[in-house]
């Protein structure tokens, strides 16, 4: 059975400063996030919904591993930066601007929808043996005391640098 062609040569570390998905028009400055004292993703600020959260301890922009973006899907404002994220099919291109001014260029490989209560860690967050990218946002059934019932997760892989 052959086997599929090599993706590119992984980056060395650097911070994602935008990150930009055509289909969408979306264009976003990106901030650092780590973890909650529950060890959970904190989510970036509500007050600045077209901000991305970048896991900064996770892989940067290219590099090997799989990195981890975060966005709302909508505020008490309205949209956010991440609603269109469920509209994102296979093969679509997502991109990530460096702070050393490369662009590390994904591939969506398919998007999944998770209720929170059975989240798969280590399916979503788990290394794969390349560079990939997860896109992470709400989804599912809204309540107004609970939040969003679940998450929508976009797979990525790294197929250009720019």
């Amino acid at each position: 059975k052959p086997r599929p062609p090599a993706g590119p040569r992984s980056l060395p570390r650097s911070r994602a400063t935008r990150l930009l998905i055509p289909y969408l028009r979306l264009d976003a400055p990106v901030m650092d996030l780590g973890l909650d004292r529950d060890r959970r993703l904190t989510a970036p600020p509500d007050d600045d919904p077209e901000l991305v959260g970048w896991y900064r301890h996770g892989a940067s922009p290219g590099e090997q591993g799989t990195a981890v973006a975060v966005g709302h899907l909508d505020t008490d404002s309205g949209p956010a930066v991440f609603a269109g994220l469920p509209e994102l099919k296979r093969g679509r291109i997502v991109k990530a601007r460096r702070a050393d001014g490369r662009i590390a260029v994904y591939t969506v490989d398919k998007i999944k929808s998770y209720e929170k209560a059975h989240f798969p860690s280590q399916e979503v967050y788990g290394a794969r043996g390349r560079p990939e990218l997860r896109l992470i946002t709400c989804g599912g059934s809204y309540d107004r005391r609970k939040g969003y019932s679940g998450n929508v997760v976009v797979f990525a892989h790294l197929t250009g640098i720019r």
